[in-house]
């Protein structure tokens, strides 16, 4: 099985994340400002669920930025994890070069 990414792909991922975390704060932001002007229409129960659910957005809103900030630093640890793999997969290759002998794998006679 062989993997192969390139390098910006993790950096390009990065970006799309990052601005699904930014169009999903707006979304919710918009929801709740959407709900405002019901606000103070409702009498006991038909309050409470209103209260709860503005309570509750709030809560949904902070729940998912930090989720996508883990999912964001994640993806940054990767993105370094790789590079430091492929830098490191370079200085063995060079070095392992650096040591051959590649005269002594001519065929030719002299």
């Amino acid at each position: 099985m062989k993997f192969d990414m390139g390098t910006q792909t993790l950096q390009s991922l990065s970006r799309q994340s990052q601005g699904s975390s930014t169009d999903l704060g707006t979304l919710i932001q918009q929801l709740v400002s959407a709900a405002e002007p019901l606000e103070g229409r409702f009498n006991g129960q038909g309050k409470a669920a209103f209260d709860a659910f503005k309570a509750r957005s709030d809560e949904i809103a902070h729940a998912l930025n930090s989720a996508l900030s883990a999912i964001l630093g994640g993806q940054t640890g990767m993105e370094q994890a790789f590079g430091a793999g492929d830098q490191e997969s370079t200085d063995n290759a060079t070095q392992a070069m650096g040591s051959a002998n590649f005269d002594a794998a001519r065929f030719t006679a002299r």
